[in-house]
This record gives structure tokens, C-alpha cells and sequence, in this order.
């Protein structure tokens, strides 16, 4: 994308599967922006909380989980294929996309110990700007005074379906169904979670993408950036 974008900050939120991390990757590779997926951090944790069976259905044991999380290394690598997600020396990028960890996210990332933690991680990241991330509290909670905040939206079945797609491609065969209502269950939780709630910051701009490629949304955002940028 051939624009003068300053070193801002891009904050995009908004609703599960309406393809923010596709997105903001692409965005980061067009602008030569870093990026930062929110998300793969709590991923990470949920993932640490399953492998030490830290929890019981929704039930998560921060008496162990909270200590944990001070030694708790998860950074993002890239080595050429994309950004991936690590937690030490480990890439834990296929685990933490697969629907037991779906399960249980949301439950988690609800925890102040683990918001903490994720918001702590994303500051020293985006310590020099010129980054996009994507979550579900970047634009009103982490960075309430990025330049650019967009809110992404899509239809419910549309979105199960994209997501059933990106599963299937990791191998993963999972029924319309189930997916259709883990999104529904994570859309309430996300919204209704007593810290940070998942909602549009005043000064975001909402993308609908239920009709639209990849391509078309990255149309619609150099539009954006012209009329707001003036470059």
C-alpha cells in the first residue's frame, strides 16, 4: 500500500471469527506495521491453564494460574512464514487455535490477573508504535488513545462458517452447530464480563465484512486512511 502512514497505532476489535487477525495481518504487511494478536496471548494462557489442569468446566484455579503468569514467556516469532505464537522456545501457534482451547478462552481471559498480564505484554510490545493489533478491548482498555480504532462485525452464521473452515484446514472436523454456539456463548461472555467488557469504543469506525473479501476490506481501509491521513 503505497501511503505515508505515521508511527501510529491500529486498534481492531470486535467479535470473534469476523477475521480480525486475517486483517490486521494483512494490514501489517502492507503498511510494514508489526502485529500483535491479542488474542494468541490469551490463547497462550488457556493453553497453560489446560496443560496443568488449572480448571474445572468453567472454573479456573488463579491460586496456581496467577503466580504462574509472572514467569510466563509468550512472544511472538517470525521466520519468514507469518507471525507465530510461542511460549518459550515452543511454538504453541496449532494448539491455541484448536476448539478445546475455544472452550475455555473467554473464561479466562475474563480473569483480572490474566487482562493484567496480556495488557502488560501488549505495552512492551507496542512500545515504538508503528503497530496493529487485534482483540477485544485494544481500542477502549489497552490503547484507548490509538489514532485508528476499527470494530468488526459479521453475520453469526457467517461467522461460524469461516470458522469451520479455518478448522478444517488445520484438520479439525467440528459440526456447524457446536461452532455456531461457542461463538454465541464467547459473543455473551466477551460482552458481559465484569473487566473490560467486548463493545465499540466511541471513536471507532465498524466494518461490517459479511459480504466482503479480504481484498475489498483492505480497499475499504485505504479509503479510511486517505480521508484520514490526507495522504
Amino acid at each position: 500500500m503505497d501511503l505515508e502512514i505515521p508511527d501510529i497505532i491500529i486498534a481492531i476489535d470486535g467479535y470473534s471469527s469476523t477475521g480480525k487477525s486475517s486483517f490486521a495481518k494483512r494490514i501489517a504487511h502492507s503498511l510494514g506495521f508489526l502485529y500483535l494478536d491479542s488474542g494468541a496471548l490469551y490463547r497462550g494462557v488457556t493453553l497453560l491453564v489446560l496443560e496443568n489442569g488449572w480448571h474445572g468446566g468453567d472454573r479456573i484455579d488463579t491460586e496456581k494460574l496467577e503466580p504462574a503468569l509472572s514467569g510466563l514467556d509468550l512472544h511472538f516469532e517470525d521466520h519468514g512464514k507469518g507471525t507465530r505464537t510461542y511460549m518459550g522456545e515452543r511454538c504453541i501457534e496449532r494448539q491455541i487455535r484448536s476448539m478445546r482451547v475455544s472452550a475455555l478462552v473467554s473464561p479466562v481471559a475474563a480473569l483480572a490477573c490474566v487482562r493484567h498480564y496480556v495488557d502488560q505484554r501488549l505495552h512492551e510490545l507496542a512500545r515504538d508504535g508503528r503497530v496493529v493489533m487485534d482483540g477485544r478491548d485494544i481500542g477502549t482498555t489497552v490503547f484507548p488513545d490509538a489514532q485508528l480504532k476499527i470494530f468488526m462485525v459479521a453475520d453469526p452464521l457467517v461467522r461460524a462458517r469461516r470458522r469451520m473452515d479455518e478448522l478444517a484446514e488445520k484438520g479439525e472436523t467440528v459440526q456447524l452447530e457446536e461452532i455456531l454456539e461457542n461463538l454465541r456463548k464467547r459473543d455473551y461472555i466477551d460482552s458481559h464480563r465484569e473487566i473490560s467488557p467486548l463493545r465499540k469504543a466511541d471513536d471507532a469506525i465498524v466494518l461490517d465484512n459479511t459480504d466482503m473479501t479480504l481484498d475489498q476490506q483492505m480497499d475499504w481501509l485505504r479509503e479510511l486512511l486517505v480521508k484520514r491521513f490526507g495522504k
